[in-house]
């Protein structure tokens, strides 16, 4: 263990000292992210450059360091080395965790006389505060919905999309498919995410939700609660009847197996829009089907200061806003399917333009008033794992939903005592 601490106390090290100095006097920030897929990524890239080029005090590095799993190593092993970066985007769950380890630096000042307050989205407050504190700037908004494919509907012979999770298993069942006459299963129904990850756990709590569940009950988690018993059977069902096909372990994310038309559905965010309509094949969105309520979960990612200097945390300060501006904002959004969180950039005519151009984004905009967030406790990334280990278990058959969900339950309420 010490070996391995060691080696990504030096990953991190390199990572952050790698990157080549600009030739000039410019403050140079290092930006850790993990956006993806690359088309995405490249789009960061060029705002990046942008802001680079519009003044000559600050540069700003960015380095794609890995997905959420991926950089979770990497950031605590940042912190414990003290070689952080001075930039930090990822999801608002590991709020706590960084608090609590006095790593990154509150906002409040910052933002209470910054002009960029008074456009920020209210629904992303959630996303930004934590007892009381501003912790972080958000960076883009999204939330999942249920792409699909309407000419296999069509060829499956379904005429309505599923609004509840007796007609959704109904659908898939139909949708799943030998398509060539040999005997043998070649599309399945849905795409369902394998692995513990935190991209299947997120892809999984709308059907939570949607059960009237939660992943805390008076502030302690609650992991065997009915509802997720019910929400992860829903989720066994479509395995034990072959409509739905598992991803490769942790890589519940890619689209491969639905643009070739092996899946009729996929859950799937807004961040996925471009990349589908680049591969030129027909698909639609629908809301992810209920069963007590409408429910999706809200992501997106924030930015992160870490403590350094004041010369440092202002020059971060300064490209926090410019990431929040209406100009990123909405070159962002059109450009990758994320949803602004800048309210001048959601009401200006380049956005008004996009989804009449891309008619798909507007399920997501609505879904946005039934949408949950994560909790920011420090303890998240604990549960999460806990609740994805439940996840895996079930869908690899392994253990009942009851007894996963009991089994992760027993084990984190250890972890915690420890």
């Amino acid at each position: 263990m010490k070996f391995l601490i060691a080696v990504l106390l030096c990953l991190c090290i390199w990572i952050s000292g790698c990157s080549f100095q600009p030739s000039n006097n410019k403050i140079h920030l290092t930006l850790w992210q993990g956006v993806n897929p690359p088309t995405n990524r490249q789009v960061l890239q060029k705002l990046v450059d942008k802001f680079n080029q519009s003044q000559n005090q600050i540069f700003v590095e960015s380095l794609y360091v890995g997905q959420a799993d991926q950089q979770i190593p990497k950031i605590l092993a940042a912190v414990v080395g003290k070689a952080v970066p001075d930039l930090l985007w990822y999801n608002p769950t590991l709020t706590g965790r960084l608090v609590e380890l006095d790593a990154i630096r509150s906002l409040d000042d910052l933002l209470a006389v910054s002009p960029i307050k008074d456009q920020l989205d209210p629904a992303m407050l959630s996303t930004m505060q934590l007892n009381g504190h501003i912790w972080s700037m958000p960076f883009s908004a999204n939330n999942v919905a249920i792409f699909y494919r309407p000419s296999l509907f069509t060829a499956a012979g379904v005429k309505n999309l599923p609004q509840t999770w007796d007609e959704f298993e109904v659908v898939a069942q139909k949708l799943t498919r030998d398509t060539n006459g040999d005997g043998v299963i070649d599309q399945h129904g849905i795409f369902l995410p394998l692995g513990k990850g935190e991209f299947t756990v997120f892809v999984w709590l709308p059907f939570l939700w949607s059960a009237d569940g939660d992943m805390l009950a008076d502030q302690k988690p609650q992991l065997n609660s009915p509802q997720a018993v019910a929400a992860l059977q829903l989720w066994l069902d479509l395995i034990q009847s072959q409509a739905a096909l598992l991803s490769q372990p942790e890589r519940g994310y890619e689209e491969d197996n639905f643009v070739a038309g092996k899946v009729a559905m996929q859950i799937s965010g807004s961040w996925a829009l471009r990349y589908m309509g680049q591969k030129g094949i027909d698909f639609g969105v629908m809301p992810i089907p209920r069963d007590r309520n409408s429910a999706t979960a809200i992501g997106g990612e924030n930015l992160f200061l870490f403590k350094s200097n004041p010369e440092r945390e202002q020059a971060a300060w300064k490209f926090a806003e410019y990431v929040a501006s209406e100009e990123f904002q909405t070159t962002f959004a059109t450009e990758t399917g994320y949803l602004p969180i800048n309210l001048r950039a959601q009401k200006n005519d380049a956005y008004a333009k996009y989804i009449n151009d891309q008619p798909e984004i507007d399920i997501f905009i609505k879904q946005m008033s039934s949408g949950h967030t994560r909790p920011l406790v420090a303890d998240y990334p604990r549960i999460s794992e806990s609740i994805g280990r439940a996840i895996e278990a079930t869908l690899l058959q392994k253990s009942t939903p009851a007894e996963a969900l009991a089994s992760a339950q027993s084990n984190l309420e250890l972890a915690l005592k420890q």
